[in-house]
Parts: C-alpha cells; sequence; structure tokens
C-alpha cells in the first residue's frame, strides 16, 4: 500500500522522536520515498542529520536557512506529500494543529497540505487524559485529521499507562489499513441523512428537537473518504461542518422536504444510512401570519409525517443495504429489533441517552448495531467521527458476506 508513496514525515519534539528513525526505515523497505520536517524542539531529541541519512532527502527545520540562504518552501513540501504523517505529535503540536497557529514550519506544512494527515499522539499519562488535549484531538479528527492511537506501556516519566506513541510498525499498519479502506467504497453511491427537521407552526416558530446533524455528517465524510459518491441530504443546523469533496449536500427544513430528496435519489443508490432526526408529526395547518398570544392556552393539532425509513424498505431492492438509526430511552434493544424487522432494514444503530456523552449535541456517541440476523455489536464511548468508522465497517462486513 505504502509503495511509490510520497510521505512528509513531521517530527515535533518529544523523548519518541528517537522511534522515527525506525519509522523511515519502515517506510522507505515498504517502497515509499520520505521527507523530513521537524519541528525546532525535535532537533533536541534526534540530529536531523541521523533522519536526512536514512531518508537520503534533505531534512526541513527552518523557514530559512541561514548558512545557504535558501527557502524551505512549505506549500511546495505540503503538495508534494501523498500523505502527511506527523509522528510523535506532543501535546503542544496538536493543540496548534487544533487552533491554526502557525508557529514553525511543521505548522505552515500542515496547513498547506490537501493530503490526508495522520497523527501519532505522544505525552505522558496525566496529559494524555487532559480534557484540553482531548478536545484538540475531537477537533482535529473533526477538521478530517486520522488519530493513530497512542498505546500503554512505559513512560519518560517512569509512569505506566497511556500516553506512549504507538510503535512503528503499528503506526505502518495503521496508515495501510486506513488506505485499504479508502479503496472499498471506490464506484459505489451512498445515501445519508443528517440532522433535523423544522416543522413550521408560524412564519417565526417551529417544532423541532435537539439534533445537530453530526453524527451523520460524520458518516458521510466517512463513506466518501473511503471513495464512495455521497448524496448528503442535510436538515437544518447552525453548526459549522466541514465536508470531504465526494459529499454532495441537499438541505431542506421538513419531514415532507426529507422524504422528497431521499426517495428521488435512493433508486440511485447502493446503500442509505438514514441517520436524521425527523420529526414524526407536524401541525396541520400552519399559520400565514404570527400567532399572536392571545389566550392562556394554544391547542396545535398535529399529524403524522412521512416516514422516511420506512418507505424506503418498501421500495428496496436486493442489491441495495438500509440503515437506520433507533434512538431510546427504554426497551432500547426490543424497540431496535422491533424497527429493524418492520422497516426492512438490513442494520440499525441503536443509541441510548442512558448513557453520557452519547445521543444529541455531543461530539461523541456510543451505539450498538444489530443485523438481520440478529448479532448485537457493542461499541464503546468514541468520538462521532470513530463511531462513523465502526458503523460503515460493520456495513462493509454485511456487504461483502
Amino acid at each position: 500500500m505504502l509503495n511509490k508513496k510520497k510521505i512528509l514525515l513531521g517530527v515535533s519534539g518529544g523523548i519518541a522522536a528517537y522511534k522515527t528513525a525506525q519509522l523511515i526505515r519502515n517506510f522507505t523497505k515498504a517502497g515509499a520515498e520520505v521527507r523530513v520536517v521537524m519541528t525546532p524542539a525535535a532537533t533536541s531529541f534526534i540530529g536531523p542529520l541521523t533522519l536526512s541519512t536514512l531518508s537520503k532527502n534533505k531534512v526541513h527545520t527552518q523557514f530559512f536557512d541561514k548558512e545557504s540562504g535558501e527557502w524551505s518552501n512549505h506549500v511546495e513540501l505540503a503538495l508534494w506529500a501523498d500523505l502527511v504523517v506527523i509522528a510523535p505529535a506532543t501535546s503542544n503540536t496538536l493543540a496548534e494543529m487544533a487552533n491554526g497557529l502557525c508557529s514553525n514550519l511543521l505548522l505552515a506544512t500542515y496547513l498547506s497540505a490537501k493530503s490526508e494527515v495522520y497523527v501519532a499522539p505522544a505525552m505522558d499519562l496525566d496529559m494524555a487524559h487532559h480534557p484540553s488535549l482531548l478536545r484538540n484531538l475531537e477537533q482535529l479528527e473533526r477538521d478530517g485529521v486520522q488519530i493513530i492511537p497512542s498505546e500503554e506501556g512505559e513512560l519518560a516519566s517512569g509512569l505506566v499507562g497511556k500516553g506512549r506513541m504507538a510503535e512503528p510498525e503499528h503506526i505502518q499498519s495503521f496508515i495501510e489499513n486506513r488506505l485499504k479502506q479508502q479503496q472499498d467504497f471506490t464506484g459505489k453511491t451512498i445515501l445519508v441523512n443528517a440532522g433535523p427537521t423544522h416543522e413550521p407552526i408560524d412564519p417565526v416558530r417551529f417544532i423541532g428537537n435537539r439534533s445537530t446533524g453530526k453524527m451523520g455528517v460524520a458518516i458521510a465524510n466517512e463513506f466518501a473518504t473511503r471513495g464512495a459518491s455521497v448524496h448528503l441530504v442535510l436538515g437544518p443546523t447552525s453548526h459549522s461542518f466541514t465536508f470531504h469533496p465526494n459529499v454532495e449536500i441537499t438541505r431542506i427544513e421538513t419531514a415532507h422536504d426529507m422524504y422528497s430528496a431521499c426517495a428521488k435519489t435512493f433508486p440511485l443508490c447502493d446503500v442509505a444510512v438514514l441517520s436524521a432526526a425527523v420529526a414524526d408529526f407536524t401541525p396541520e395547518t400552519k399559520s400565514d401570519k404570527k400567532i399572536k398570544k392571545t389566550s392562556n392556552s394554544l391547542v396545535l393539532d398535529l399529524v403524522k409525517t412521512p416516514d422516511t425509513l420506512a418507505e424506503l424498505g418498501k421500495i428496496k431492492k436486493n442489491n441495495q443495504y438500509l440503515v437506520g438509526f433507533a434512538l431510546e430511552t427504554d426497551n432500547e434493544l426490543e424497540n431496535a429489533k422491533g424497527k429493524l424487522s418492520r422497516k426492512n432494514l438490513d442494520l440499525i444503530v441503536l443509541n441510548s441517552l442512558q448513557h453520557k456523552g452519547a445521543g444529541f449535541g455531543h461530539d461523541t456517541n456510543k451505539v450498538s448495531t444489530i443485523d438481520k440476523s440478529g448479532e448485537i455489536c457493542t461499541f464503546d464511548l468514541k468520538s462521532k467521527t470513530q463511531v462513523a468508522r465502526d458503523i460503515v465497517n460493520k456495513l462493509k462486513e454485511i456487504i461483502t458476506k
């Protein structure tokens, strides 16, 4: 998978920098060409001469070489790369990346990168669990950066726990597996819906819910990253998203709009993942003027909205796959299994509001999946980017059975 790949290796200032020598050897043995950018602090842990010798390329550490007067063009470096790998990625480097800071050549190169970026965090035990660090990792994931999980073991402080940079062979394996995944939905057309719907009462009021669309957008981006052409039908949300170039977006407001957009696209798709929180009811009549507060009560007559998931289940062909979501507060498994069968789904993703950090509004989620055979897979609390990867991986298993 790495043969003839151009890898830009970024090295920041942590004790794990010594492992980058082996990482370069692994990459070059796999057939990759490697160029190295180091932060000034990284040069205190391993010498540029070592990494230059192993990579057979000049190592860049500063914007300007004072002796030769040459400029290290961070834009050219970024555009040259097929992959950017930052290992070790210290807490400081991760924080600056997450907030768009540009204090050194490595950060400037990262901010100019068009290719996929991988980071291998490395820091001591307490730092690895600090809320600010976790927030920065979540932001980087939302920006599309691939996080190579740190590992447990003996740390430089003498403590034992999570925080060690992944071993060079594990970094290589993670990247190779990700590259394989990126090809597994090439040529496929995917429909995803996300976010809430707003059912108008009058020109200024509506019935809605707390969905932000984060889960569905993460799923759409995951499919797109893995080669698919994605049609995303997105309900009204104030959240700002970064979308993969392979994601085509249709914005809607109401449940009826959602049904119309999905029903139009579904016959052209191989897979549909309906994660949107669509309103079950809408006001029977909508006032064309703002309703005035003229009494102590207001009665709204509500009628059912179109059930997009059920309607798609009715027209689903044998070569199509349909995935639904169930957000439950009680009798979770029974309700989800009933929905799976009743709506002719191939897979259902169960959210329980009993779990802290799961459901609407969070950057994390905790889900279980149930397939047609009744197999249940339960996942830990993870970022929604990682949950999206788990869901797509599970669907891939079903498709390839």
